[in-house]
């Protein structure tokens, strides 16, 4: 682990205060404060997917009012108990607020996606196939399951940038190949 922090001198554990840094973990980065030696306060906290988590932290983990920005442009506002989400909001991309319990947006009575939604419907024979216009192209043989190609052969999904995201389980396996647009 790397960090600019950490002095060569034997710490006081005593005299631990309030510090900010920079420290790397497996890929991911931390930028903030910490407390006794632990992340804790204001942070600015990078996963090796890109993943930024913007917030307050204790004790290591994310606790407090803090937001999750996702590479796809997404975003996760939260309240956050001891690295749980225990109240939070998702927006996605295009702006477009999701909302648990008045959903509407692609259900079975409204099918237009949320671009058609804000700018309207095409001409009968032009169908938009995806929320994006024109649609991704889809490797031959994998399919396009919203953050990311599967390959269906290896189980992985990796971004649009081509990064390893993770390993689909048997659901998330049939669930996209019912549900995804293949190339």
């Amino acid at each position: 682990c790397h960090s600019d922090a950490i002095s060569t001198e034997t710490p006081d554990p005593n005299s631990w205060k309030l510090k900010t840094g920079a420290m790397e973990y497996t890929g991911s980065k931390y930028i903030g404060e910490y407390v006794d030696g632990r992340m804790e306060g204001k942070a600015k906290y990078i996963l090796p997917t890109e993943t930024i988590y913007v917030g307050e932290m204790k004790d290591g983990v994310f606790h407090g009012e803090g937001t999750l920005y996702f590479p796809s442009g997404s975003q996760y506002d939260a309240v956050w108990e001891n690295g749980l989400a225990i109240k939070g909001t998702y927006t996605f991309a295009v702006g477009l607020h999701y909302d648990e319990k008045n959903w509407h947006y692609c259900d079975g009575y409204d099918r237009r996606f949320h671009t058609e939604i804000l700018n309207g419907l095409k001409p009968a024979g032009m169908a938009q196939l995806t929320n994006m216009d024109p649609p991704r192209k889809i490797p031959k043989g994998y399919y396009d399951c919203g953050d990311g190609f599967y390959n269906p052969v290896m189980r992985v999904i990796k971004d649009y940038r081509n990064r390893f995201l993770r390993n689909a389980d048997d659901d998330e396996h049939e669930w996209i190949t019912r549900t995804c647009r293949k190339g």
